[in-house]
């Protein structure tokens, strides 16, 4: 589970990641990343739609598995960071293993579209 220090609760912080971050996706997931340098918090929220994902039971399934992905990325981040995941619902019944290798390649993305700014 990701701990709790580390989860994106404040809706202003999805905001300020969806709106002004660098965006990179693909069919499983999308992820918007941005990096705040006046904070020293690594941030990660996660947002399953429940037009991609009708029952709720299928959302949180999802929910867990990136939480549990992320856990082991949490410490690569850079400080200050804010990172927004969003599954897609071919997302559903992916093996973790599959969708961990699909949110590293689309994250690499991400941050090099951040760094390019």
């Amino acid at each position: 589970m990701l701990p709790r220090a580390h989860r994106m609760v404040d809706p202003a912080d999805f905001i300020a990641a969806i709106r002004h971050g660098a965006r990179a996706g693909d069919p499983l997931v999308v992820v918007h990343v941005r990096a705040d340098e006046e904070r020293n918090s690594r941030l990660v929220g996660f947002v399953v739609p429940k037009r991609e994902i009708k029952r709720a039971s299928g959302r949180n399934r999802v929910k867990r598995q990136l939480r549990n992905l992320m856990r082991g990325r949490i410490e690569d981040l850079p400080e200050g960071c804010r990172v927004v995941v969003r599954a897609s619902s071919q997302a559903l019944g992916v093996p973790s293993k599959e969708l961990g290798s699909h949110l590293d390649r689309v994250m690499r993305r991400a941050w090099r579209k951040w760094d390019a700014r």
